[in-house]
Formats: C-alpha cells, structure tokens, sequence
C-alpha cells in the first residue's frame, strides 16, 4: 500500500493544524510535493520544520475565488502539474444552538469556508488535473453531514453539501482517471473541538458505538489510502469513519 506518491504534487487546505497538518505529515514521510494552504501565515511557519521534502507555502482564504485561482494557478507553473487536493480547511461556527437561533452571518460564514471554499478549489484544480488526465480529490466532510447533530445546523448543513458536491464530481470525471470522494469522520480530537462546548462534544459522542473520538492518525491514514493511487476504483463515495456510528 502507499505506492506510486513520490514526486505527486498535493494541495492541502487547512493544512496548519488539526487534520491537514496530520495527513501533510503522512504524505510527506511518502516523498509527495506538498503545497500547504492555510489563513494563518504563523502556524504555517511554525509547522514547516516538522515535515520533510520538499514544501510550498501559500496564505490563501479559501473564500475568495481570486486567491485560490491565483495560488492554484501558480502552483501548477511551479510544478507542471497538481496531482491531488485535499480541502481539510473547515470550521464549525456557533453550536448547541437550536435551529431558530442560528444568525445569518454564522450560517454564511460556516457555508463560505466549509462548502465554498472546497468548491473554490476544486473548480480551478480540475482543469490541470484534466490536462494530465490524474487526479485525486479528498474533501473533508462530517457524519453531521449524513446524519444531522442537532445543535449544529450550520455545519451540518455545510458538510452535506460537500458530500453532495463529491457525488456529483466524482460521477463527472469519473472517465478521466480522476476520483473525487468524501471522508466523514466522526468526532476527531482536534484543536477544532476546543471551540466546541463539552455538551456538545458528549452529545456526537455518545452516538459513537466505540465510545471514543477517533484519532488523528486514523483519521490521517484513511485520508492517504482516498488519495493513494491504488484507490482507483472507488469515486463519489463517502468513507465512514465514525466508530460505528454510520453503518451505511
């Protein structure tokens, strides 16, 4: 397994912490050209030292369709070719909050980085992936996105489209020898969930048949098996990582 990554060029977004950051570890222990995307300039220096080969950095908002087309773009001169994407960039806004009480602005917000953002990517990375006819693309969903966690419409909401949105790319270029798909985890340990209260971190746990969030680096390890080039049959779908939760 883990064949066939040396010399790939891989995008990661959100790659200064948390879940980017594990699997740009994984990938770069693989010999692949990483190109780290992330808002915080800081973290991504900070991280830098702590992977090996070859790396790229970009401070890129992923909602602005003009920064990611210029990055992506530059990217693909620096290298001749982007070879997988990984949008890992995400948030989780306002929770343990009921439905009536979501404010517009953290709806939007939570829709820009999560759904947006990740369409924004893979938009202007496809064409160079088409140019070489390869490509993998791994966006990060939720088991919020295929069950709904009451308390988080926003995010759920957003991840249910970005499951969707990995459906429908996956069955577009599917002949291409591109494969776009999704991975759900569940509750992943995280600086993410430091934002989140710890009623509603017992409430997503409490639903996993393990009892436990899952790791890092299994979370890590599914994420490099997606965008291996051994995963070459498998497009449109979403990966379970839930502890048993999503059995479907």
């Amino acid at each position: 397994m883990n064949k066939g990554f040396e010399n790939k060029v891989a995008i990661i977004t959100g790659a200064a912490s948390g879940l980017g950051l594990a699997i740009a570890k994984k990938l770069s222990q693989l010999k692949v050209r990483l190109v780290l995307f992330d808002s915080n300039d800081d973290l991504l220096l900070r991280v830098k030292p702590e992977l090996e080969g070859e790396i790229k950095l970009f401070v890129v908002d992923v909602t602005s369709e003009d920064e990611v087309k210029k990055a992506v773009d530059e990217v693909a001169n620096l290298f001749g070719s982007i070879d997988i994407l990984i949008n890992s960039a995400g948030i989780t806004g306002k929770t343990n909050i009921k439905s009536h009480e979501v404010g517009y602005a953290d709806m939007k917000s939570v829709l820009d980085v999560n759904f947006i953002g990740s369409f924004f990517t893979s938009k202007h990375v496809l064409p160079w992936m088409l140019k070489n006819n390869y490509g993998r693309i791994l966006h990060i969903a939720s088991i919020a996105g295929k069950e709904g966690n009451a308390g988080m419409l926003a995010y759920s909401a957003s991840k249910a489209a970005v499951i969707a949105m990995a459906k429908v790319q996956g069955k577009e270029y599917a002949e291409t020898n591109i494969t776009v798909n999704a991975l759900a985890p569940a509750v992943i340990r995280t600086p993410l969930l430091d934002t989140v209260p710890a009623e509603q971190i017992k409430y997503m746990t409490d639903k996993i048949p393990m009892k436990r969030c899952g790791t890092l680096d299994e979370a890590a390890n599914m994420a490099v098996f997606i965008v291996s080039p051994e995963n070459s049959f498998s497009t449109g779908f979403t990966f379970d990582l839930s502890g048993g939760r999503a059995t479907y």
